[in-house]
């Protein structure tokens, strides 16, 4: 299993409006919905209002590789851009 901590930064002041523009995209659930997806969830930082915490659990690398070549995964670069300072990852293989 694949397991991803996915730290967004936004720009000051803009997490909320970087979640409701990637829930508005359809981001999550379609990405809840592949095969191979086992959690993909969202958890807003009480210490900094500007991060927001993505969890990912893919059942292996095949659904992993699968998930980044999907049009939806494609269309969090603008999103990305236009409300995020930083992007962060930490992998596990477990």
């Amino acid at each position: 299993m694949i397991v991803l901590n996915v730290y967004y930064k936004a720009k000051r002041g803009m997490r909320e409006e970087f979640f409701e523009a990637v829930m508005t995209a359809g981001v999550p659930d379609a990405s809840r919905a592949e095969e191979g997806n086992i959690k993909y969830d969202y958890y807003f930082s009480e210490a900094d209002d500007d991060e927001l915490l993505l969890v990912e659990h893919w059942k292996d690398e095949a659904a992993f590789e699968l998930h980044k070549a999907q049009e939806h995964f494609k269309s969090l670069g603008p999103i990305k851009d236009e409300y995020l300072e930083d992007t962060r990852i930490d992998r596990f293989d477990v």
